[in-house]
């Protein structure tokens, strides 16, 4: 969380009950809304109030505090399937679109043979931000260095089947983004090709079959996972967001 706080305070809201015992209650904190505007997009990081809190409205203030921040731009966040939140959501004028994820361990005899592919670093920023703007309306900017000090970077610099994943230290997938849905199966291959026991495919939506093609394939399972939600923009794809930075 310091990561936002840095690039974006403004984006950033703590909900504190002012009777709470601050020496043995996380300084009363009792809920918090983590955003952040980037060009001409506002995403959701996390958001959340403890459960003896809930029903009083606090979320939605929360709430409203954040979209005040994201000053009309257009939204994109992940959600869970928690009724008052996706409730919330709605009224706020998200559309909300069901995820999928695949799960389970990669059938060793599954991978195909991956070319064109080489690992990135940060004199690829410029065209992957090229590329997030035709796809969600904005760069990840900060974000893409933030996410190479943790996590592998595969890319594919070809000039009309532009993609590049973020691979953690397990073989998922963290963040995808393609021009096209040939390259982002291939990048996928080349994330769970590297995985070990077992692993996760996430955040798939239906405009990102192509995904669940190469999931089945690889002898993963399928199942439900909360929504993205969107406001004012299309649902990205090819792409499977980060949880975190969209």
């Amino acid at each position: 969380m310091r990561y936002y706080l840095d690039i974006d305070p403004g984006g950033c809201w703590i909900a504190v009950d002012p009777d709470a015992d601050t020496d043995a209650d996380a300084n009363g904190v009792i809920g918090f809304a983590v955003s952040r505007n980037r060009d001409n997009l506002w995403y959701l990081a996390t958001y959340g109030v403890l459960p003896g809190h809930q029903g009083r409205g606090i979320g939605k203030r929360l709430l409203d505090a954040a979209l005040a921040h994201a000053d009309g731009r257009p939204g994109l966040f992940s959600s869970s399937t928690h009724p008052g939140a996706t409730r919330r959501y709605r009224l706020a004028g998200f559309s909300l679109h069901p995820q999928m994820q695949m799960v389970g361990t990669v059938d060793r005899s599954a991978p195909p043979a991956v070319d064109g592919l080489r690992d990135g670093g940060p004199d690829d920023f410029a065209w992957m931000d090229r590329l997030d703007r035709d796809l969600r309306g904005a760069g990840h900017g900060l974000d893409l260095g933030h996410l190479l000090a943790a996590h592998r970077l595969v890319v594919s610099r070809h000039r009309s089947r532009p993609g590049y994943v973020y691979v953690d230290d397990r073989g998922r997938a963290v963040l995808l983004a393609a021009a096209r849905a040939d390259t982002a199966q291939r990048l996928l291959w080349e994330a769970l090709a590297a995985s070990s026991g077992d692993t996760l495919v996430n955040c798939i939506t239906t405009p990102n079959e192509w995904a669940i093609d190469v999931g089945l394939a690889a002898g993963l399972a399928i199942g439900q996972e909360g929504y993205i939600a969107v406001r004012g923009m299309p649902v990205p794809a090819p792409y499977l967001a980060d949880g975190h930075f969209l």
